[in-house]
């Protein structure tokens, strides 16, 4: 069984960071990309950012870009995303993903870390 566990997430002022960090445990898997989606409760879930580990080309959603960044390790199946200059829509529950093969489907998701960004 593959877990993927967030943290990192929180409550913040506008203007302020986050870094969320996203770790990989228990049956070992090799995946082909690793991303970052997001929440509003009432609303359909967001892609933010994603990093594909061969050449580690990264994509960002356009409310985001300029202002997050992905990194991680593929050997550790460990992503981070760390946040700038947030906003108050930034607030939502922050999930990663892992895909096993580039078919455009995610195949193991986080359980979610809520970020907050007050006015």
């Amino acid at each position: 069984q593959v877990q993927l566990v967030e943290s990192g997430g929180g409550l913040v002022q506008a203007g302020g960071s986050l870094r969320l960090s996203c770790a990989a445990s228990g049956r070992p898997f090799s995946s082909y990309a690793m991303g970052w989606f997001r929440q509003v409760p009432g609303k359909e879930r967001e892609f933010v950012a994603a990093i594909r580990w061969s050449g580690g080309r990264t994509n960002y959603g356009d409310s985001v870009k300029g202002r997050f960044t992905i990194a991680g390790d593929n050997a550790k199946n460990t992503v981070y995303l760390q946040m700038n200059s947030l906003k108050p829509e930034d607030t939502a529950v922050y999930y990663c993903a892992a895909a096993l093969v580039p078919n455009g489907a995610y195949d193991y998701w986080g359980q979610g870390t809520q970020v907050t960004v007050s006015s």
